[in-house]
C-alpha cells in the first residue's frame, strides 16, 4: 500500500526538520516535495517536483495522498514586497488546501503562528489569521493548524534579529507561565515531530494547536 505525503516548504526551518522525519519513519512510503529549486537531498522515498507556485493548479494531479504539510512562510526582510509576501503566506497555502480538498487528501497540516488573528492591527498576525480563516473555508475533513511561537533551530540563512531573539528567549522562557506559556520559544524539530504524529490521527475536524500544546504532541 502506498502512503504518500506531500510537503511544501521543505527548505525552511520546520519543513526541513519535517522532511527528515517523513523520510526516516516507515509510515509514509512516498514523499513528494514541491520545491522552487531542487533540494540537495537524495532518498529512495523522495520525489522532488520543481514548480512555479504561481501556477499551482497546473500541478494539481500530483498533489494527492494521505497528508499535505504546508510549511510555507517568509519574512519582511526576505520579502519586502507585501503583495509577494501575501502570496507566499496566504494565497499559495489556500490554493493548496483547495487542491487537497478536491483530490481527497486525507489530512492537511498548516504552519501558522502564535497570535494569528484576522482582525489584528499587526500585518504579520493578521495575515496568518486570514490564512487560517480562508483555509478553514476549504471544507477539509481533517485540518491541523500549528501556532508555534519563536522557532529555534539551525537555519540555512543567517537571521540576525532571530538570533538575538533566541538568546533573549532563553532567559525569558522560564518566566512565561500560565497564559503566557504559548509565547515560549519552541524547537522546529519538536513542531515537525508533532505534525508527523498528528498526521497518523484520522479523527475528523479542525484542530488548532497553540505552541505550548505542540510540545505535548511531539
Amino acid at each position: 500500500m502506498v502512503n504518500k505525503a506531500v510537503i511544501v516548504g521543505a527548505s525552511g526551518l520546520v519543513g526541513g526538520e519535517l522532511l527528515k522525519v517523513l523520510l526516516q519513519e516507515n509510515y509514509y512510503t512516498e514523499v513528494l516535495a514541491l520545491v522552487r529549486k531542487e533540494l540537495p537531498v537524495k532518498h529512495k522515498k523522495l520525489v522532488q517536483l520543481v514548480v512555479d507556485f504561481d501556477s499551482l493548479p497546473e500541478h494539481a494531479n500530483a498533489i494527492n495522498g494521505k497528508a499535505l504539510f504546508c510549511c510555507l512562510g517568509s519574512t519582511r526582510s526576505k520579502t519586502p514586497d507585501l503583495s509577494v509576501y501575501r502570496k507566499i503566506d496566504h494565497d499559495y497555502p489556500v490554493q493548496l488546501a483547495e487542491i487537497a480538498k478536491q483530490n481527497k487528501v486525507a489530512s492537511f497540516h498548516l504552519i501558522s503562528a502564535v497570535g494569528a488573528n484576522a482582525d489584528s492591527a499587526n500585518f504579520y498576525t493578521r495575515l496568518k489569521g486570514e490564512t487560517e480563516r480562508d483555509i478553514k473555508k476549504a471544507g477539509l475533513h481533517v485540518l491541523h493548524i500549528y501556532q508555534p511561537s519563536l522557532l529555534t533551530g539551525n537555519r540555512i540563512e543567517y537571521r540576525f534579529a532571530e538570533r538575538v531573539a533566541t538568546v533573549l528567549m532563553k532567559a525569558l522562557d522560564p518566566l512565561l507561565l500560565g497564559g503566557l506559556k504559548k509565547y515560549k520559544s519552541i524547537p522546529a524539530a519538536v513542531v515537525a515531530r508533532a505534525m508527523y504524529k498528528q498526521s497518523l490521527n484520522s479523527e475528523e475536524g479542525i484542530f488548532v494547536h497553540p505552541s505550548h500544546h505542540i510540545k505535548q504532541l511531539a
